[in-house]
């Protein structure tokens, strides 16, 4: 199932065409990692899956800082009504700072939309458009108050580093659809809360790092040009002479699997020095398309640019793409690592976040329907916890794990479908509540992984993304 792709990659792949940089990130991550089990081929090959996938891609679209879910998707009337009064079981420990236990409403006009009539504030007119394509789940929660163990616990089911990410368990699984593509690429404007170890591969072989890139400039691969006093064939001789010392040095340590990654990872890097630059080159794109996505708006060229370049590498073969927020100004309390942070004011700081995501993110699904890629392309929308139903100060909302709203769409998920609930106020998820563990089990079933089969040994036990954990969310899906 894995090696069947689509015709348009199988033919983008024979062309030659490609993005990414696994290749030099991962050659200076983690040293000293121990794969669980030789290997003398390519790491990044393909590798069959568990059972047949309904999934081949997923781009994740990660709202750092944390979008209020009453102020979003997840619509209170009564806490519309109760404004200013006192927020029943209103716990002061729950935000990051202090809260005044009085309900704050939405600033926000609201309205019902679609077939499936799921609710969405005015700030989304793009998004709202197709809820029919969506699931909702209004009752997640975090183990976490702070963005960066929060962040860590979504990506890779813990809340302390050293843990891999989901993307890197994918591409551990999975391998890679393009021999000159990595499986794994995150784009960020700037680096949200927590950085490099948000998306780390933990302890895996290193070959599974993300590529992490900020597509703002005119270079957001770094170091992947080949210096100038060499030549393709000169480079291509070092490389060659490199492998057969290696091989050589890897025939008497057959357990050492980070060498092998490593080899892989140079030549990776040489393949993507004419492929990389492709993928990236959105002059390529019409000018019909550019608008739709936003790129001839300041406020949301540069998040359109990431949902766009995301788009292409879809089509290219990446199969795990986390797009975190990046959102052209940050008032209201939020900061340009966390730009959902809406402390001081909820109003400001939402209508300006939305003002740069909500155009891409509809276009993004969009154009991924018309392309008929939608089907097997999982779109992940949401933050690292939700926000406060009562107000920090007079019109800001502190940090909320107890509750937030994640919608998913394409790739096996049921469009239309709404589950879980939070409490009257939004407050707290009180039914079919869901954690990171089970959204995680749920996309790598998708993606044709049984969660509790995929395993990596280290330091004497075989751990998994969900750890002990994880429900599939079999409600939502197709």
């Amino acid at each position: 199932m894995l090696n069947t792709p689509r015709n348009r990659r199988e033919f983008l792949k024979k062309a030659g065409l490609g993005c990414g940089s696994l290749a030099l990130t991962s050659l200076l991550h983690q040293e000293g990692v121990i794969a669980s089990r030789p290997s003398t081929s390519n790491p990044l090959a393909p590798r069959p899956s568990h059972f047949a996938p309904r999934a081949r891609a997923v781009i994740w679209l990660f709202q750092t800082g944390s979008p209020s879910q009453v102020d979003t998707f997840d619509y209170k009337p009564e806490l519309q009504k109760r404004d200013g009064t006192s927020l029943a079981g209103a716990d002061p420990k729950t935000g990051f700072f202090t809260t005044s236990g009085k309900c704050l409403k939405s600033p926000f006009k609201w309205a019902q939309h679609g077939e499936s009539g799921a609710w969405t504030s005015e700030i989304f007119p793009n998004i709202s458009k197709h809820v029919d394509d969506m699931a909702f789940v209004y009752s997640c929660y975090s183990r976490s108050n702070n963005h960066t163990p929060a962040m860590l616990e979504l990506n890779s089911g813990m809340i302390r580093q050293g843990f891999p990410s989901m993307g890197s368990w994918l591409g551990y699984g999975l391998g890679s659809e393009n021999s000159n593509l990595p499986s794994f690429v995150v784009m960020h404007g700037k680096k949200p809360r927590g950085g490099d170890p948000i998306w780390s591969s933990g302890f895996l072989p290193s070959v599974y790092q993300a590529t992490a890139l900020d597509p703002r400039g005119n270079t957001p691969i770094k170091n992947l040009k080949r210096p100038g006093e060499l030549t393709r064939e000169q480079q291509r001789s070092l490389l060659d002479t490199l492998r057969t010392a290696n091989a050589r040095h890897a025939r008497k340590r057959p357990f050492d699997g980070d060498l092998n990654a490593r080899l892989e990872s140079f030549e990776l890097a040489y393949r993507m020095q004419t492929s990389a630059p492709e993928a990236f080159d959105l002059s390529q794109e019409t000018a019909a398309t550019q608008e739709a996505y936003g790129l001839n708006r300041n406020e949301s060229k540069d998040y359109g640019r990431q949902c766009l370049i995301a788009r292409r590498l879809v089509e290219r073969g990446v199969r795990y793409i986390q797009v975190f927020a990046d959102v052209a100004k940050t008032p209201g309390g939020g900061v340009n690592d966390v730009p959902w942070d809406a402390h001081s004011d909820v109003k400001v700081n939402h209508s300006t976040c939305a003002a740069s995501v909500d155009q891409p993110t509809g276009a993004l699904l969009q154009d991924l329907k018309q392309r008929g890629l939608l089907d097997d392309t999982i779109v992940i929308y949401g933050g690292e916890f939700g926000r406060t139903s009562d107000s920090q100060g007079s019109a800001g909302r502190d940090h909320n794990p107890n509750a937030f709203t994640t919608w998913f769409a394409g790739g096996g998920f049921k469009g239309g479908t709404q589950y879980g609930a939070s409490d009257e106020f939004g407050y707290k998820s009180v039914e079919k509540r869901v954690n990171a563990h089970d959204i995680q089990a749920t996309i790598l079933h998708l993606m044709g992984l049984d969660h509790e089969k995929l395993t990596y040994r280290f330091n004497g036990r075989d751990f998994r993304l969900t750890d002990v954990e994880g429900e599939v969310l079999h409600d939502i899906l197709a």
